[in-house]
This record gives structure tokens, sequence and C-alpha cells, in this order.
């Protein structure tokens, strides 16, 4: 579970510096599977700085999924979230309300009932189709990127983000399915594919919409799906008789996650100077 932490806070951090380096480069293509703008933005520090931070985080969930059920470590990367708000605040200068400080503290503490409750990582393999759908979802997530590059920028953002989110649960899941190098294995090309997809989606989302926005659509899709594979095919599980109290924590965790989603993030100058401070703050109080 401290590896999961870890990971999370990684992930998170990552998130707003890879948002700055983003809107900071110029657009590419425009769409959301945008090759050019990942080039473009990775001769930044700040979105090498974030790649850095996503590798440790990624080393940090392997160990977690190899010793966790999919479902605790899902949910404590849906952490990455409150650490998005917290970091998006110091570096874009806005300020946290109560009740999204009080979000961030559900979400730590539907972390803390997911520890009490969680059992081992389950030791079910799943059926051989399971590695071939993981590949076939990887594949769809580049589709969905390419359909939501034409949205207007909030529904963008959340959608991409969201696509980004099944890439990334496409990892999660496959880290399960691969015990070995071995280049008959579809999980295997899902990790790689799934994994680079969800870059491109996320950083194309980062680019125009709110952070949090993404990254909230980011925790829908690779917490829940993948949380359900543990559980019917892998043989994740909980403590004896804790059901509840892991059904409620993961419930609880995602659930805070998800309110940050409200976080009042400045919205992106059309000119890709960056966040412009919105209407609603520069009112006299």
């Amino acid at each position: 579970m401290i590896c999961a932490l870890g990971a999370a806070v990684c992930y998170g951090t990552a998130s707003v510096l890879q948002a700055v380096a983003a809107r900071a480069a110029e657009p590419g293509t425009g769409s959301g599977v945008d090759t050019a703008l990942l080039v473009r933005a990775v001769r930044q520090w700040r979105y090498v700085a974030g790649l850095g931070l996503d590798g440790a985080g990624f080393a940090l969930q392997i160990v977690a999924l190899r010793a966790l059920p999919i479902y605790a470590v899902g949910a404590a990367l849906a952490a990455s979230l409150a650490v998005t708000a917290v970091v998006a605040a110091r570096l874009l200068r806005v300020r946290l309300s109560a009740t999204e400080w009080g979000a961030v503290a559900v979400v730590c503490g539907g972390l803390a009932m997911l520890g009490l409750a969680s059992g081992t990582e389950g030791g079910g393999t799943g059926p051989v189709a399971l590695r071939w759908a993981m590949l076939a979802v990887a594949g769809a997530v580049l589709l969905l990127g390419a359909v939501a590059g034409g949205l207007p920028d909030r529904p963008r953002a959340l959608v991409l983000g969201l696509g980004a989110g099944f890439g990334f649960g496409v990892v999660e899941v496959s880290v399960r399915l691969i015990d070995s190098a071995d280049p008959a294995n579809p999980a295997v090309y899902a990790l790689l594919l799934g994994g680079g997809a969800a870059f491109l989606l996320l950083t194309s989302a980062l680019q125009r919409g709110a952070v949090t926005t993404a990254t909230a659509g980011l925790v829908l899709g690779e917490t829940i799906g993948p949380a359900l594979v543990g559980v019917v095919w892998l043989g994740d599980r909980t403590r004896g008789g804790l059901e509840w109290l892991a059904v409620a924590g993961f419930a609880v965790a995602v659930a805070g996650a998800l309110t940050l989603a409200r976080f009042g993030e400045p919205p992106v100058a059309r000119d890709g100077a960056g966040p412009v401070e919105p209407l609603e703050r520069t009112r006299p109080r």
C-alpha cells in the first residue's frame, strides 16, 4: 500500500508538470492522438521531469500490483487526483476551498478503510481470451482519442482523460497477466500499446482542458474496470468478513477523488500562454 500511495504521489505531481508543459507547447494536429504535440512537449524540462515521475510511479505500481488486489491499487491511485489538486493549487496559483480539502480527507479515509480490508493478490491467471481482450481495448483507446479530438474543450478533456484511464487500466491488468517476457503473450503488447496510447491522450487532454477534469476521467477509467476484472477473473479477495469495508472504502475513495473534479482551476489561455484568472476570482469580495 505504501508503494501504491507513492505511485499516486508521483502520478499526481507528474500530471501538473505535464499540463504546464503541454500548455506552453505549440498545438499539433488538434487530434486527441496528437504525436506532434507530444514531441513538442517533451522538449521542455517540466514534461521530462513528469515522465521521470511517471517512470518512478510505474515501478512502484508494479510492486503494489504484485502484492495487492487490483481494486486496492486502483483506489490508491485515485488519490493522485488529490495530489494533482494540491500541486495545481501551488503551481497554477489557485486556492482549494474547504469542500475540496474535505474531499482530500475523504480520499484518505477511504484508502485507510481499503488498507484494513484488502487481502493478498489473487492467484488467478484468467482465460486466454482476457489477454486478447486487453489488446483490443488498447486499440480502442486510440480510436476513442481520434474521435474525442473534435469535441469542445471541457468534454474533450474529460473523454480524453477517460480514454487515458482505460489505457492505464489495461496496463494494470496486463501486469498481472505477464509472468515472463513471452513474445507470444498478447498482454505484453497490450501493456505497451495501452501505456503509449494513454500518454498520447492524456497529453492532449492536459493542453486545453482543466487538469483535474482530465484526471477525474483518468481515475474513472483506471479504477472501476480493472477492479472488476481482478475480482471476477483474477481471484482478488478481501480479508475474511471485511468485504463490506472494502466496498465502502473503494466507493468513498473514488467518490472523494471525483468530487475534486469540481476544483476551480483557471481556464487555459487561447494563445498558449497558460492559465488565466477566471472572472469570479477577480471580483471584489
